[in-house]
């Protein structure tokens, strides 16, 4: 089965809207063959995708309920 959100950051895929190079991981997650965050921190990449976020006009809340959304994603199950 395929998935329909990205196991990174949990965005839907079909709320991306770059060009795709896995299955598994969106445009912004992953490019040029390789994770853009290769960390093992979760919370530094929350932090991360919560300033993107807001830096490209997002409102905070919905930002902050989306970036708590990320520990829950495949790539950070311990």
């Amino acid at each position: 089965m395929k998935t329909k959100n990205c196991e990174s950051c949990m965005m839907p895929f079909n709320k991306d809207t770059g060009v795709r190079e896995s299955d598994k991981y969106c445009s912004l997650c992953f490019k040029d063959g390789k994770l853009c965050y290769e960390g093992t921190d979760v919370k530094e990449f929350q932090k991360g995708c919560y300033e993107s976020m807001v830096s490209k006009g997002m409102n905070k809340y919905l930002a902050k309920f989306y970036t708590w959304m990320i520990k829950f994603a495949p790539r950070w199950k311990k």
